[in-house]
């Protein structure tokens, strides 16, 4: 059997394509299914099941639109109920294709409660289980994201569901939807596949002695969680539309000045670009794979968009990542800003930013996560997580007469909380190549002022 997988790595999901004599099961493709469709093609491989393994939190599912573009069978865990025609998937009631290609639904509840894994067998082995957000490599689905009120439950259960899968033959190749950079994950090793063997001798999560145990560590520390992913479950429970037109219309810079004020502007060029003149009240998200997460996780949902574009940039990824997320309403977008109004920001490398940061009353805003700030804090700094700096506000303790020196890991969260700054009165400075570990490091070295 071969196997296709296919990653989008802005949201740390994999998609599978499992292929046995020219008969295709795809498993939790997303919205965006040309890619797998294409790849099959290529193959000549006929697309005999579609399977979701729940309702996803974090993407629109392709897997409607794939199943009735290919003529493929839909299935879906039974309990997940949609609001569209599918074939329910029952625990350990199997679904047959041909050449010897079985997939048998395995219920591990946990990460959803209608959660299904699908081990897939040829001539009556099994070869690999398709686990979505169950088991994943060195980790496992997030129990917490349909609200503390359940949490506990779903935990207790996927401590059931993992020791399930675990109890599979050794060499069944493991094929986990989520992966590391997934906020649906608790943790990652670096990989997106490994074996039932491999799991059973090093995840952590499987060495936890009781579903007591494994439910405090699995909510000890909670994660953030986007603000789209509430949106995504009840949209997949209805089906999700196909794709939106990757071509938008061109627009002029005069054009932003009379938009309606739903519209939300989203500057997409590279931060010194941004920094050299954008469009005040604007955010600035710099293309790259975590673009649609971030526009998902600070935008209202759904809201109608025009981007700011360098000429030349990829302006079908962007609306492809946003569409992932639900954000189908791109309006269109500007590439040149000439004679328009604009504001700047600065950018400081390294020792620039630390030299600042060291003269009297400086101002360092840190927008790192909370598990970032309890690794490496910076002493002094003001800590907001981005997310919550667009929805609670800027700092009380921050002045605006003063201008904020804004750190991250990087300078991509720091650019876009430039953006957000600007809009509330305050004159940024961003930290650009370097991140707040370098910034701590640098200014413990002796001689610096600080310790």
């Amino acid at each position: 059997m071969e196997v296709l997988s296919f990653r989008t790595p802005g949201l740390g999901d994999s998609t599978h394509l499992l292929i046995h004599e020219g008969i295709g099961v795809l498993v939790d493709p997303q919205r965006d299914i040309d890619r797998f469709l294409e790849a099959a093609a290529e193959r000549d491989v006929t697309l005999r099941f579609v399977a979701d393994t729940h309702l996803h939190n974090d993407y629109l599912s392709g897997a409607a639109q794939a199943a009735a573009r290919t003529g493929a069978e839909l299935v879906l865990p039974a309990g997940a109920a949609p609001a569209y025609p599918c074939t329910p998937a029952f625990h350990m009631e199997d679904l047959k294709a041909e050449g010897g290609l079985v997939l048998r639904p395995l219920h591990t509840p946990g990460h959803t409660p209608e959660h299904t894994s699908y081990l897939v067998l040829v001539e009556g082995e099994p070869v690999a289980v398709c686990s979505g957000g169950s088991l994943l490599v060195a980790a496992a689905g997030r129990p917490d994201l349909l609200g503390p009120e359940r949490a506990g439950t779903l935990a207790r259960l996927q401590y059931r569901s993992l020791h399930r899968l675990a109890g599979l033959p050794r060499n069944v190749l493991l094929l986990p939807t989520h992966g590391e950079g997934s906020l649906c994950t608790s943790g990652g090793a670096g990989r997106y596949v490994s074996t039932i063997g491999e799991e059973v001798d090093s995840n952590p999560l499987l060495a936890l002695a009781s579903a007591e145990e494994f439910t405090e560590r699995m909510l000890a520390r909670p994660l953030p969680i986007p603000a789209f992913y509430r949106h995504m479950g009840p949209a997949n429970l209805r089906g999700a539309p196909p794709m939106p037109p990757l071509e938008v219309p061109a627009l002029q810079a005069a054009d932003l000045a009379g938009l309606p004020p739903e519209v939300q502007v989203v500057d997409m060029r590279p931060r010194r670009a941004m920094a050299a003149g954008f469009v005040p009240g604007s955010t600035g998200i710099e293309l790259g794979e975590d673009f649609g997460l971030w526009a998902g996780w600070l935008l209202p949902h759904g809201a109608p968009i025009v981007l700011i574009a360098e000429p030349g940039q990829d302006v079908a990824e962007a609306v492809t990542q946003l569409a992932r997320i639900g954000f189908d309403r791109v309006r269109g977008v500007v590439t040149d800003l000439t004679g328009s109004r604009t504001a700047r920001f600065e950018i400081a490398g390294l020792r620039l930013f630390a030299a600042l940061a060291r003269l009297p009353g400086a101002q360092v805003l840190d927008v790192r996560t909370p598990a970032e700030r309890e690794e490496v804090a910076l002493p002094g700094a003001i800590w907001r997580f981005l997310p919550d700096l667009v929805e609670q506000g800027v700092p009380e303790d921050l002045d605006p007469a003063r201008p904020v020196l804004v750190a991250c890991a990087s300078g991509r969260r720091s650019t876009i909380a430039a953006t957000v700054l600007h809009r509330a009165g305050f004159a940024p400075v961003v930290l650009s190549g370097a991140g707040v570990t370098e910034l701590a490091a640098l200014a413990a070295l002796p001689g610096s002022g600080r310790r």
